[in-house]
């Protein structure tokens, strides 16, 4: 399902005489459905880096970045915008939505993007909110107005509402409390269970423990870091 071969990347400085600075040279990685595999290494080795580049917010420099049999690397726009969202999920730390927007609609927008009944999608993100403890009387305001715990938590269930074949996954438990926490590792054992394929960051030592099938340390492809 996620699959990178040969992938580099580097990033030119225009504003530093177009000194070029590489991240990562010939990354390969290959992740089947049902599976979790977390992306590891020291600070700065290009994570996140290789998650954009997946996403398709990066472009490579080199090889091919294959999700559901789309090269993302060579894919056009269109291409792109259709695979996230059809195929390719992704729940970084951060929300950004459209200022005014409801939560309860900024949680149910991927369904409703791909064709859901809009009652049956309000009420999927309406469970996903019960579930993630954001108290009923917030759906109707927007998330831009919440905490960081709790846009964070919105922004998880807006990454499970749809089962995406696909997801990409940047911290999804850091901040949490422990009740919390337990109910995003077990959405991630539920989509696996469905046969996503999940690539993932994991700070957290033991929910990397609970959820990941195998690690795949970036320091291998980071120039003049391999062993």
């Amino acid at each position: 399902m996620i699959e990178l071969k040969g992938v580099s990347k580097s990033f030119t400085l225009h504003n530093q005489n177009g000194a070029v600075i590489p991240v990562m040279e010939g990354a390969s990685l290959k992740v089947m459905p049902g599976e979790c595999v977390a992306l590891t290494g020291v600070s700065g080795v290009g994570k996140s880096t290789l998650m954009r580049v997946i996403y398709g917010n990066y472009l490579a420099a080199s090889g091919q970045v294959l999700v559901g049999g789309l090269d993302v690397a060579q894919a056009e726009p269109r291409e792109i915008l259709n695979l996230r969202r059809e195929t390719l999920g992704y729940v970084s730390q951060f929300l950004r939505v459209v200022p005014r927007v409801p939560t309860l609609e900024v949680v149910a927008e991927p369904l409703l993007a791909i064709g859901f009944d809009r009652q049956v999608a309000l009420d999927k993100a309406a469970n996903l909110l019960v579930r993630l403890n954001i108290p009923e009387r917030l759906w109707t305001l927007s998330p831009t107005t919440f905490s960081g715990g709790e846009q964070q938590r919105v922004n998880i269930a807006r990454g499970f509402v749809h089962d995406y074949p696909a997801l990409l996954l940047d911290e999804p438990t850091a901040s949490l409390d422990a009740k919390n926490r337990e109910t995003v590792l077990a959405l991630i054992t539920q989509a696996k269970a469905r046969g996503a394929a999940i690539v993932g960051i994991f700070h957290d030592v033991d929910a990397r423990k609970r959820v990941c099938d195998r690690q795949v340390d970036l320091s291998n492809f980071a120039p003049g870091m391999a062993a």
